[in-house]
């Protein structure tokens, strides 16, 4: 076992710190920092889909990925480059957003709502890591999206650029985007600040390379805990977070509560918890990083991810266009529709086909 990175560490206790700090400033609880909801709230801003209670402009996704370009310009890590497997880059990242929006969260969120004691996140991240394990059995056999290619510097400067694009149009021409006047998408911190915040995260992201899926895969891979450590870190500082503070009722931060019933934003259909997050893990693999990830590499200028961020803001459209995304508070067995369930059954047989092509010849003849 190598040394812990503190860097990772601390990572995890500032996105731990500021998870609790948004959801007391007025984000949904259980829901500080989420990237499958937040582009899904993104998605629903600018009208690609109609689902009336989860459309937000939401400034954390843009802070990350400024965060992280501001802080790889200011390390001389930023590199524009591309041309992966752009197409497949796409795909993968609309379906690590539908697999997330069955269980109703990403990586982070699950850990987020693990540390709130949400015990369907860990049914949750017991699918994850098997996805992930499979996912590791292809990358042990070569799988391989190809190189990526220098590209100029305004190419990787694209998301970033729309992005903020996008947030100044919301602050001087709110009427231009759709706002939910209930639920999640009507929940959050004021716009200035959480971009601030999400800044600074972004910023200790881009340092830490902190994923959780890549910390998962280096375990399975080459036990490696590293990456690990960080999330590790933002299960206990929410853990400690919610049981010091959650009593206090400041905003949408809630007590500490372990179980599977009531929790927040939540529903108890295991299996279904469980395929998603599979599906999930086993595209961010394939991807070379889960959601978070994704956003921090495209603002270290890396199109490829911008490509996978655009997936899955696609994927969230789609989840909410279909009735393919869970339902919150519904009996388990009304909780996700059969719609989902054929595509999550669907998905991995196109990760599987999508794993298997991408593998040196030798290694097709031999799978």
């Amino acid at each position: 076992m190598k040394k812990v990175n503190w860097m990772v560490v601390l990572a995890g206790v500032a996105v731990g710190i500021a998870a609790l700090a948004l959801s007391a400033l007025g984000n949904p609880a259980n829901m500080g920092f989420c990237i499958a909801c937040f582009e899904r709230d993104i998605a629903g801003a600018l009208g690609l889909h109609s689902a009336a209670v989860v459309q937000y402009m939401r400034p954390e996704i843009i802070g990350l990925v400024l965060g992280a370009m501001v802080m790889a310009l200011v390390k001389g890590e930023f590199r524009a480059k591309g041309g992966s497997s752009p197409a497949t880059r796409f795909l993968l990242g609309a379906l690590v957003m539908i697999g997330a929006l069955v269980f109703l969260g990403c990586p982070l969120r699950m850990m987020l709502r693990l540390g709130g004691g949400d015990l369907n996140a860990l049914v949750a991240l017991l699918g994850f890591a098997l996805g992930i394990f499979v996912g590791t059995l292809f990358l042990k056999r070569g799988f391989s999206l190809k190189r990526s290619y220098t590209l100029g510097t305004a190419e990787g400067a694209v998301l970033p650029v729309l992005l903020i694009i996008g947030g100044v149009a919301f602050l001087l021409f709110p009427a231009l985007f759709k706002i939910s006047e209930k639920g999640p998408g009507s929940q959050h911190a004021p716009f200035l600040i959480a971009l601030v915040i999400a800044m600074v995260v972004g910023a200790f992201a881009q340092r830490s390379r902190l994923c959780v899926a890549g910390g998962l895969r280096d375990v399975m891979m080459f036990k490696d805990f590293k990456l690990l450590y960080g999330f590790v870190a933002i299960l206990i500082v929410t853990m400690i977070g919610k049981l010091a503070l959650g009593g206090l009722k400041w905003g949408n931060l809630t007590a500490f509560k372990l179980g599977f019933a009531e929790q927040p934003v939540a529903h108890s259909a295991h299996v279904w918890n469980f395929l998603g997050m599979a599906l999930a893990g086993w595209g961010s693999v394939l991807l070379g990083g889960c959601p978070l990830r994704q956003l921090i590499l495209a603002g270290e200028g890396n199109g490829d991810s911008a490509v996978a961020a655009f997936g899955m803001i696609a994927g969230a459209a789609i989840s909410h266009n279909f009735g393919l995304a869970g339902a919150a508070g519904k009996p388990a067995a009304e909780a996700v529709s059969l719609n989902a369930k054929v595509v999550i059954l669907c998905g991995f047989l196109i990760l599987l086909a999508i794993s298997l092509i991408n593998l040196p010849k030798g290694a097709k003849k031999q799978a």
